[in-house]
C-alpha cells in the first residue's frame, strides 16, 4: 500500500506531511526550487517504496511544485479546495495549523484516492506562456508603482529624474516582454489558432485571449464549461446568515484567481457589446440579481462561451448561442 504524502501550500513555505506504516512523518521547506531538491532528497530518506503526492490547487503557488514531484515520477494529485474543505468539515477538523492541514489533505487522499485524477503538467508551450505573461503582470506593476510615486508632490529633482529613468527602462521591458508572447503564440500553431478563436467572441481582445491560454491551458481538457468555471472559481454559492431563509449568491473564489481577474473588465465590455450577454444578463437583472452578482455571471457566462468555441472548433456564432440559452431557459 503506497504511503500519501500531504503539502499544504502558501507562497513561501510548503507544509509536508508523510502517513505510511509507520508515525506520520512532517517537515517544512520553502516554496522555492532549491526547496523542492530537499523535499526529494527527504522523500528518498524515508525508505517508502510508493509516495502518492496530494495538495491544493492554489495557481502560482502550488504549480511549481506539482511540476517538480510530478518530473521527479511521483504520482500527484492537484484537487480544488472545496473538495478538502467539504472532507476536514465531514471529519470536524478544527485544528488550523499548516502541519494539521498537510495531515488533512494527505488522509484526503488515502480516502479518496480511487476517486482523484492523477495531475498532468500543462503542455510546456503554455507553461512558457504564463510564464511570459506572469513577468508581464509584474512588470506592470512596477510600473504603476511607479507612476504612483511620479505623480506625487515634492520630489527633488533628482528623484523625479530617476523615477522618469526607471519608468522609461520599464516601459521598454514591458514592450519586450509583450513582443515576445505574440512571437510565442504565433510560432504555436495550436496556441495560434485557439488565440484567434477567442477572439471571435465579443468582449474578448488579444490580450484577454492570451490570458485565458496562459492561465487555462488549453480548456477542452475539462470534462465541461461548469468543469472551466469551478476551475477559475466563478461557480456560484449560496450564504445564509443564522435562521434567516435569505440566500445571498456570490462566487466560490476556490480557484484560479489570475483567470478571474484576466475575466473581470472584459465581461463588463461583453455586457455592453455582445448580444448573448446583453440578454443573459438582462434576465438576470430581471430576477433582482445585485449589479456585482450578474458581472461575476457574465464572466462565468464568457468562460462558458470560451470554452464552447475551443471545444467546437469553430468561432463564435451568436445566433446559435442566442437559441441554445433560450432553449436551456439560462
Amino acid at each position: 500500500m503506497p504511503a500519501f504524502l500531504g503539502i499544504d501550500v502558501a507562497k513561501d513555505t510548503l507544509a509536508v506531511v508523510l502517513l505510511g506504516p509507520k508515525t506520520p512523518r512532517k517537515t517544512s521547506i520553502p516554496n522555492t526550487p532549491s526547496g523542492f531538491t530537499r523535499l526529494l532528497h527527504w522523500l528518498a530518506t524515508q525508505h517508502v517504496d510508493e509516495i502518492v503526492v496530494c495538495l491544493e490547487a492554489t495557481g502560482t503557488y502550488s504549480d511549481d511544485v506539482a511540476l517538480a514531484l510530478h518530473d521527479a515520477g511521483f504520482r500527484v494529485f492537484v484537487v480544488n479546495p472545496a473538495r478538502i474543505a467539504a472532507y476536514a468539515k465531514s471529519q470536524l477538523a478544527r485544528n488550523k495549523t499548516d502541519s494539521a492541514d498537510a495531515a488533512l489533505i494527505a488522509r484526503f487522499a488515502q480516502a479518496e484516492a480511487a476517486t482523484l485524477t492523477p495531475w498532468t503538467p500543462p503542455d510546456p508551450a503554455v507553461r512558457e506562456l504564463r510564464a511570459l505573461v506572469r513577468h508581464l503582470d509584474v512588470l506592470q506593476q512596477a510600473r504603476q508603482a511607479e507612476r504612483n510615486r511620479q505623480g506625487a508632490p515634492g520630489h527633488p529633482h533628482v528623484v523625479a529624474e530617476a523615477l522618469a529613468a526607471h519608468i522609461r527602462f520599464l516601459d521598454q521591458q514591458i514592450a519586450d516582454i509583450e513582443r515576445q508572447i505574440s512571437d510565442h503564440i504565433d510560432t504555436h500553431p495550436e496556441l495560434s489558432k485557439q488565440h484567434e478563436l477567442l477572439q471571435s467572441i465579443g468582449g474578448i481582445g488579444s490580450l484577454t485571449a492570451t490570458r485565458i491560454l496562459a492561465e487555462a491551458g488549453d480548456l477542452t481538457r475539462f470534462a465541461n464549461a461548469r468543469a472551466v468555471a469551478a476551475y477559475a472559481g466563478l461557480t456560484p454559492r449560496q450564504y445564509s446568515s443564522g435562521t434567516s431563509v435569505h440566500r445571498r449568491t456570490r462566487l466560490s473564489k476556490i480557484g484560479n484567481a489570475a483567470l478571474r481577474r484576466a475575466l473581470f473588465f472584459p465581461a463588463i465590455v461583453a455586457k455592453q457589446h455582445n448580444v448573448v450577454l446583453q440578454v443573459f444578463c438582462a434576465r438576470l437583472a430581471a430576477r433582482g440579481l445585485a449589479p456585482k452578482a450578474i458581472v461575476g455571471a457574465a464572466m462565468r457566462k464568457l468562460l462558458q462561451l470560451a470554452y464552447g468555441v475551443l471545444a467546437s472548433g469553430r468561432p463564435f456564432d451568436a445566433e446559435l448561442a442566442l437559441a441554445h440559452m433560450t432553449q436551456k431557459g439560462a
